[in-house]
């Protein structure tokens, strides 16, 4: 078995899907990336027990077909010091001798088989298929992975939500104390359904998703989903359960709104914060009029800070307390120029949604308060 590849074009998909390796495997094939010759295409593949990445590559110069395993260390690390050229691939499929000749060198080792690498097992027959663009993928699963949960407990709540109604598709991650909900209005479906994507996947397609431009085809039953696009395809076992009802969470009657800049808000936070409890992270907001000041203290080290940011509010004098280190999550992950606070009481969870959303998007978040002594 022979074929010539580029170098670079390699290792770009060599990196894109290696992520999904775990340092650790049960089974020691899944240490390897395994590689598919059929025809003009080299399909590889690499894999931990639950998730999947496939991609392809065109390859010149082809001699016959098959598959071989190749410890993903043992061409890695090499293809990252080498400079773009073509490579030759040679495979003695009786002794899995492994040749690369390239400009001015050569690499020689043995491979495995890959009829020992596991295989896939198909979705049911009856299941699931939407198809959304991968930009807007991409934006729902940023922007909501930094709310889900590490909870042993409540293993639902480590991962990202799609909710699929008829007239729009709901992303929602929480993780009992912030919550995102995302809704795109241009998605519909004909039937109601939903799945729970795990943590790791999500990752990891957050990093392939950033070279697509075009759709995502995602296909799913109870237990694994299909995300299909140009350039790869990632399988995966779902979280089993019933998420939350997101909804009834969230406050329909904040009255209090405050107005203001997100980057000022934000920049003021990220300095102030560092004059908090270490512990407790708590900042305290004080709105009045058109003045929002944001303070923090940590008593056992006798430090403290306070600034203050012109806002438009027009309720009564509150204050408020939250986790400096999830508000500034929440708005580093929201694009607009100003955002809204919506709040009740000092109790009471806080809204925080863009002035302006992208177009057919509605975002929201929550975050829920910390008490004041004073």
């Amino acid at each position: 078995m022979k074929f010539d590849v580029s170098s670079t074009a390699l290792l770009s998909r060599l990196q894109s899907i290696s992520k999904v390796i775990a340092s650790k495997n049960a089974i020691p094939i899944l240490d390897c990336i395994l590689f598919e010759l059929q025809g003009n295409k080299l399909i590889i593949t690499a894999s931990d027990s639950d998730t999947r990445m496939v991609t392809s590559i065109e390859v010149l110069n082809t001699k016959g077909s098959g598959m071989f395993a190749v410890t993903a260390k043992i061409l890695l690390d090499p293809l990252k010091e080498l400079p773009e050229q073509p490579l030759s691939f040679e495979i003695n499929e009786e002794s899995m001798e492994i040749l690369i000749h390239f400009e001015n060198g050569k690499y020689n080792f043995i491979g495995q088989r890959g009829d020992t690498y596991p295989q896939q097992k198909p979705l049911n027959e009856v299941n699931t298929s939407i198809e959304i663009a991968a930009q807007k993928l991409l934006n729902g699963v940023s922007r909501s992975l930094f709310a889900t949960a590490d909870d042993e407990l409540r293993p639902v709540m480590n991962g990202v939500y799609f909710d699929i109604q008829q007239e729009n598709l709901t992303i929602v991650a929480s993780d009992g104390h912030k919550l995102v909900r995302l809704r795109d209005l241009s998605i519909h479906s004909s039937e109601r359904a939903s799945f729970i994507l795990p943590k790791k996947p999500a990752n990891l397609l957050r990093s392939v998703l950033a070279k697509e431009t075009e759709r995502v085809v995602v296909r799913f039953d109870e237990n694994n989903a299909y995300i299909s696009g140009s350039n790869f395809e990632m399988i995966c076992r779902l979280i089993e359960g019933r998420y939350p009802n997101y909804n009834s969470v969230i406050p329909q009657e904040n009255p209090y709104k405050v107005t203001i800049d997100r980057i000022s808000l934000l920049n003021a936070l990220k300095r102030v914060s560092v004059f908090s409890n270490a512990s407790s992270s708590l900042v305290k907001l004080h709105v009045e009029q058109e003045i929002l000041v944001i303070s923090a203290q940590d008593i056992d080290y006798s430090t403290s800070a306070e600034e203050k940011l012109v806002c438009e509010f027009d309720g009564t004098e509150l204050k408020i307390g939250f986790k400096a280190t999830f508000l500034i999550e929440i708005l580093s992950n929201i694009a607009s120029e100003h955002v809204i606070l919506k709040l009740a009481d000092p109790s009471r969870a806080g809204l925080v949604v863009p002035t302006e959303n992208e177009e057919n998007e509605d975002l929201l978040m929550l975050l829920m308060p910390m008490m004041l002594n004073d």
